[in-house]
């Protein structure tokens, strides 16, 4: 029986010992990666105005590119998911207590909102710079213009962080967190006229992240994200082939598709409601120039 015992014990210290050196070895390899330093390209200059109009755009642009779906609908920032994975926080963007806009200068919204890098030249976590480098200079410059006009908020968060659960699926490529290795640093970002209707519908759907849910393709199926992400919609001409204009627009601006069914609440249509009739349209001419696809991210 002592034997017994001795053996159980040899192998739950040799069990122990392994689970040990697999935690080091995933905190290791996260951190190897997420301190890793990033290139930093030539930053596009900003063009900073306290223009009514310029201001006004600003803040649709908050919306429509779902700024204040991660900072919260002030800017003020809050934390958005926190669970096994980790915490993901949107930062305090205003210039009060907690807020970055005190100190930022023109170059970090630039190297942050376009590039997702850090002062540091390390890359940032979850903010989706992949998307954003798409703005058009005239756009970021209304946007970061609108942010430094915002009232100070006081609100102190902690920042994004990692648990060992999801070190563990960044560590083994199961997640991408890193989002300076997703961006196409070398896009030239250009203003995009409304007069291009095509080009500026495929412009709403880059800058409104439709792609980031929905696949690069837009074909829809199941993408990655926290736990209970639904699947998503196939938004090419072969998944709204049989949808109308009117009811696009609807249900965008609803919430209930034609079926009468519910979007799922993962979905921030609210938001993508507040796109003027004009926006909608141009979306909706896109989407159905999409060439057609079978549905799963093809």
């Amino acid at each position: 029986m002592k034997r017994l015992f001795k053996w159980i014990g040899i192998v739950a210290g040799a069990l122990i010992f392994l689970v040990l050196i697999g935690i080091i070895f995933i905190y290791h390899v996260s951190n190897g990666r997420i301190q890793k330093k990033h290139a930093v390209p030539p930053l596009d200059e900003l063009t900073i105005s306290t223009d009514s109009a310029v201001l006004a755009r600003g803040q649709h642009l908050s919306i429509i590119a779902n700024c204040v779906f991660c900072h919260d609908n002030d800017l003020g920032g809050q934390i958005n998911h926190d669970g096994s994975l980790g915490m993901i926080v949107g930062s305090n963007l205003t210039s009060g207590k907690g807020g970055i806009g005190a100190e930022f200068t023109n170059d970090d919204w630039v190297r942050s909102i376009r590039h997702g890098i850090k002062r540091d030249s390390t890359s940032l976590l979850v903010m989706p710079s992949e998307v954003f480098v798409k703005l058009g200079i005239s756009d970021l410059s209304a946007l970061v213009s609108y942010i430094k006009n915002l009232p100070p908020v006081d609100r102190e968060l902690p920042k994004t962080s990692v648990r060992l659960l999801g070190r563990a699926l960044f560590a083994t490529g199961k997640a991408s967190i890193l989002v300076a290795e997703k961006t196409d640093h070398t896009y030239l970002s250009t203003d995009v006229s409304t007069g291009d209707t095509l080009k500026y519908g495929q412009y709403l759907a880059d800058i409104g992240g439709c792609r980031g849910c929905h696949g690069l393709n837009l074909s829809g199926g199941r993408v990655a994200g926290p736990p209970g992400t639904p699947v998503s919609s196939n938004l090419t001409s072969k998944g709204v082939a049989s949808w109308k204009e009117d009811q696009f627009i609807k249900t965008l601006r609803t919430g209930v598709r034609p079926n009468g069914k519910l979007i799922d609440k993962f979905m921030p249509w609210q938001l993508a409601a507040q796109m003027t009739d004009e926006e909608l349209h141009m979306l909706w001419l896109y989407l159905k120039s999409v060439p057609a696809r079978e549905t799963g991210n093809k």
